[in-house]
């Protein structure tokens, strides 16, 4: 086998239209490089922080050896774990992936076990709070360019950033009703509630609507405390999607081995990349649960994720934030990333080339300045604080 010394990791937070975008890029001694990418959005500074003291003890080892660099950057300091150091660990294993199929001439997916499947389905999302109608209008446009997989975002935050949960819910509960009435029972219709609700809450919202209005609920609630969800779990038969917020396979032990979760919300770029994914998704696999990845991110997350879900068997859907009416990315096109990933209709075509099979044009990133910015600081009308 041969070796690749790694030569230098850097890390680029940068600015792409409306937030920040971390992308890593690790270089070897062979001219062989390869871009990973951390998901921890708005705490980007604190990720660089943590890639810069992984970088010291990476610099010169080999770049092929990719679960040992992994074992030894989780265990390399006795507070193990965390979502910022593991979304360090996430971008720069996505990186050595990236480094070790161009080594040997292959696609990212052969070295997690080969394709399964040669195209990726995606759910697209409706662009946010408006009238029913236009929620409606919405979802029937989705339906029309090819979407059988549609997840809705809740009603409720006002420009004054203002949140009220209850309010919220009893509009979106009439919202979905009337989605699932216009596009029949033929497509999957969930919801995002952003872990904004509380157990009686979301409780509440499910029990407003008759059964087999939705097919799944995405975090409705925090996901600190398993046995909230095993109590929301009692109330509701509404499938849970979890696990976007999780930063380690340990994160997901209770929820899998409790059937909390009916689809897995992986994100490679938090849960530890490409190594700690494959240990999820086999054990997930176990409990007959699906795969769902969190992809909000950029081209490389995309990348990465397709990589993922082609080699994985238990696989549903896949988020896709560059759905007509969202063109969430602002670096999504070719001059900032050649040859990324485009949307087929509803769904990506696995690709192969070697790698991940996309590129990053470096210098037009280095232009592109970190800027501070702050996901929205909720709260409710009497003035304390909520999640967003």
């Amino acid at each position: 086998m041969m070796k690749l010394k790694i030569t230098a990791i850097k890390p680029y937070p940068v600015w792409v239209g409306i937030r920040n975008q971390l992308i890593v890029k690790v270089e070897t001694d062979q001219g062989i490089y390869g871009w990973g990418e951390s998901g921890l959005s708005s705490r980007e500074k604190a990720v660089v922080g943590a890639i810069e003291h992984y970088r010291e003890f990476l610099i010169g080892q080999d770049a092929m050896q990719i679960g040992r660099i992994w074992q030894e950057m989780y265990r390399s300091q006795y507070f193990e774990g965390g979502r910022v150091l593991q979304a360090a660990i996430s971008a720069i294993d996505i990186a050595l992936h990236d480094i070790k199929g161009k080594a040997l001439g292959v696609p990212v997916y052969e070295l997690l076990g080969g394709k399964q499947r040669d195209f990726i389905p995606t759910f697209a999302t409706t662009r946010g709070e408006t009238t029913s109608q236009e929620v409606v209008d919405q979802c029937l446009e989705l339906k029309s360019q090819g979407w059988n997989a549609i997840r809705l975002i809740p009603a409720g935050q006002r420009s004054d950033r203002i949140y009220e949960p209850r309010d919220s819910i009893a509009e979106t509960a009439k919202w979905t009703v009337k989605c699932r009435e216009a596009l029949g029972q033929d497509v999957v219709l969930g919801i995002d509630f952003h872990h904004r609700l509380s157990v009686p809450e979301a409780a509440s919202y499910c029990q407003k609507m008759p059964k087999g209005t939705l097919d799944f609920l995405e975090e409705p609630i925090r996901d600190e405390t398993p046995s909230a969800y095993e109590a929301l779990r009692k109330m509701t038969d509404v499938p849970f999607a979890i696990g976007e917020e999780f930063a380690s396979k340990w994160q997901f032990l209770p929820y899998i081995e409790g059937n909390i979760t009916q689809f897995n919300r992986i994100d490679i770029c938090n849960v530890g990349g490409l190594t700690e994914a494959m240990k999820v998704a086999g054990w997930t696999e176990a409990h007959y649960i699906d795969m769902m990845p969190h992809n909000p991110l950029g081209p490389i997350c995309t990348a990465a994720t397709v990589h993922f879900a082609a080699a994985v068997a238990n696989f549903a859907w896949l988020e896709t934030r560059a759905s007509p009416g969202e063109l969430y990315h602002g670096f999504d096109n070719p001059e900032f990333f050649p040859g990324l990933l485009a949307l087929e209709g509803a769904r990506y075509r696995v690709p192969d080339r070697p790698g991940l099979g996309v590129d990053v044009n470096e210098e037009l990133i280095a232009k592109e300045s970190f800027r501070q910015w702050e996901a929205p600081h909720l709260v409710r009308k009497d003035g304390s604080v909520t999640n967003w």
